[in-house]
């Protein structure tokens, strides 16, 4: 008789040490990468009027000025409001100006669009600082800080070439040679004489 031998068959062994190697690596780098990588988007608005639109003549504009020698919030129909310079130490009047914000949102609250005109020589952190002080400020409800709304919907334009404070101030009110002009804005009356 015949002895049958069998044949032992074995299934070779998948080495999968070096895709191993490879995910210990690649999950940590991946992983790290994610938390550094953040993206922020603002909405903007672009001023103008739809094709066909007519201006509304007693709708207020409120508009705010950006410029190196401070900050001016007026009504683009009315003239001005408010001006804050930039301090000695060259910094701007944020708190200020959501001082005067929160003045015209407390009498106008179903207003929430603004106009905001940047000089071109602005440095970019300064205008979103002004952008974030326009839109929002810290305040307290039932013992919890949050963000009270103040003009979230925010334009962007350009600031008149080569103005300043006293310039744009000029332009907005209409000035016109030695006139005396009155302006009555939301937060007081303001008499200019030249």
């Amino acid at each position: 008789m015949r002895r049958r031998h069998r044949r032992l068959h074995t299934s070779p062994e998948l080495d999968i040490t070096a895709f191993m190697n490879l995910m210990i690596v690649l999950v940590p780098v991946l992983l790290l990468g994610m938390v550094f990588t953040q993206v922020r988007m603002i909405d903007l608005d672009f001023p103008g009027m739809a094709s066909g639109q007519a201006p509304d003549p007693d709708a207020f504009q409120l508009e705010v000025l950006l410029v190196p020698a401070g900050l001016r919030v007026a009504d683009s129909e009315r003239g001005l409001i408010k001006q804050l310079p930039v301090s000695a130490g060259g910094d701007y009047d944020f708190s200020g100006l959501q001082a005067v914000l929160k003045g015209i949102k407390s009498r106008m609250p179903e207003k929430t669009d603004l106009t905001l005109r940047v000089a071109p020589d602005i440095d970019y952190q300064v205008l979103i600082k002004v952008m974030d002080a326009v839109r929002s400020y810290p305040d307290v409800i039932a013992a919890s800080v949050v963000q009270a709304e103040l003009f979230p919907d925010v334009a962007l334009g350009d600031a008149p070439e080569n103005a300043e404070l006293s310039q744009a101030v000029d332009v907005l009110q209409g000035r016109a040679g030695g006139q005396n002009i009155a302006l009555s804005g939301l937060a007081g009356t303001v008499e200019v004489a030249r």
